[in-house]
């Protein structure tokens, strides 16, 4: 659980140009050491570097790393139109934060920033003998951090957009966002059943714009609750869609006008994050299924592998949930002052396997595959959700199936059902 500042920092820290921006100021900066640098060397130095050649190997580097640089730019945004097309659009954000992409190329306009500012000193005469040694160590040791960073890009070029990539990445994404609700399910505070209605003199705090919960920043609320002695009673958790008719939360006591406080607990944006809203990662791998099962794409192999990792997400849901819960047990609520409605095991269930049961009916292979994974997923501590959608699968095969020998074959596959 992020505070705040901690949320929106981790979101500035994945911005391209962030990165970008901070080589570039190393680069530059590295390139004027030298002249200082050169003060505290000593005059009669016995190693001699002359102009000519440091020049001509920062010529080599500024030229080669302009067009590397261009070459892995047209790269990224052709992975990314890949991811668009054949994974998801919901996918390309997960691309867009990878940090290996923003070090290479970081690296190469660093690089490039480095070369041009030391032809520029080199130009007006600003190094002197011990600085053009202190440039030509310098230089060295970019070569090799341009030698090993090419080498990592070759590398990650080579699986960068493709679908069994993008679709590890969303389940590694949605996985992280599982652990931790799992180990915080309800932030904290006291659970609360979602359709008990608040207390009767409970007044609630809207939203003052239209778009997701991206974050709850549970510690804010929580001091502010202390403070004011009152009661938060949750409504809106990341994922949830907000508008002026829905409110965040109910309040019980906290003054005249506790709105704007209890409001700055929650971001409010136009999209859904992976980061703190498990169901979104559901939701997209339910989407990579659905596409690969689109007629236009006809990959059930895809959705098969989605539905693999549907079981390996729920079962660590489970897990990590029942591990939490024996370590807090008998410990005092962190934060006795928010009540908080915990995730809906049977949303998950709908998010995943809905979208995957719909669109692969008329797949007897895809249908066999769901219903060995709700099995699995049955006795894994998810029985009811499991059979209910197993029940739901087996009738869209059985109306869509045109072959008796394939509803037969699904039958019998589906007998854990009448178990």
């Amino acid at each position: 659980m992020f505070s705040k500042w901690q949320w929106w920092l981790m979101q500035f820290s994945r911005a391209l140009w962030v990165r970008a921006t901070a080589f570039a100021i190393l680069a530059v900066g590295t390139s004027l050491l030298a002249i200082v640098g050169q003060r505290w060397l000593p005059a009669d130095l016995p190693v001699t570097v002359g102009a000519d050649a440091v020049d001509t190997i920062l010529n080599v580097l500024a030229s080669s790393m302009l067009a590397v640089t261009t070459f892995s730019l047209s790269v990224m945004v052709s992975a990314y139109g890949a991811a668009t097309s054949n994974v998801t659009p919901r996918a390309t954000k997960l691309l867009m934060q990878d940090s290996t992409t923003h070090n290479a190329l970081a690296t190469f306009i660093g690089s490039f920033l480095f070369s041009l500012v030391g032809l520029v000193a080199l130009s007006t005469g600003a190094y002197g003998e011990g600085g053009r040694v202190i440039l030509f160590l310098v230089t060295l040791l970019v070569i090799v951090l341009i030698v090993i960073t090419i080498l990592r890009w070759i590398d990650h070029l080579s699986r960068l957009g493709r679908v069994g990539e993008t679709t590890d990445r969303v389940e590694q994404a949605t996985r992280a966002a599982l652990r931790q609700r799992a180990a915080h399910p309800t932030l904290g505070g006291h659970p609360r059943d979602p359709d008990q209605p608040p207390p009767a003199d409970a007044r609630p705090v809207y939203p003052d714009r239209i778009g997701y919960v991206q974050h709850v920043d549970g510690d804010a609320l929580s001091d502010w609750a202390d403070r004011q002695d009152a009661e938060l009673y949750l409504a809106a958790l990341p994922g949830h869609f907000a508008h002026p008719r829905q409110p965040l939360a109910w309040v019980v006591g906290g003054g005249r006008d506790p709105e704007a406080s209890v409001r700055a607990g929650f971001t409010v944006d136009d999209e859904r994050t992976f980061d703190e809203d498990p169901r979104f990662g559901l939701v997209v791998l339910s989407e990579i299924a659905s596409r690969a099962l689109s007629p236009a794409v006809n990959d059930p192999g895809t959705a098969i592998d989605v539905i693999g990792r549907s079981v390996r997400i729920l079962a660590e849901w489970r897990r990590v949930g029942e591990q939490a819960a024996a370590e807090r047990s008998g410990d005092p609520v962190r934060r006795p002052r928010l009540w908080v409605p915990p995730l809906n095991e049977a949303d998950f269930f709908d998010d995943l396997f809905n979208p995957i049961a719909r669109d692969g009916a008329s797949l007897v292979e895809v249908q066999i595959r769901l219903q060995k994974a709700l099995a699995a997923l049955a006795a894994l501590g998810f029985p009811e959700p499991a059979r209910r959608h197993g029940r739901l699968a087996l009738a869209r095969a059985e109306a869509a199936l045109v072959s008796e020998e394939d509803k037969a074959h699904l039958r019998q596959r589906a007998d854990w059902l009448s178990r």
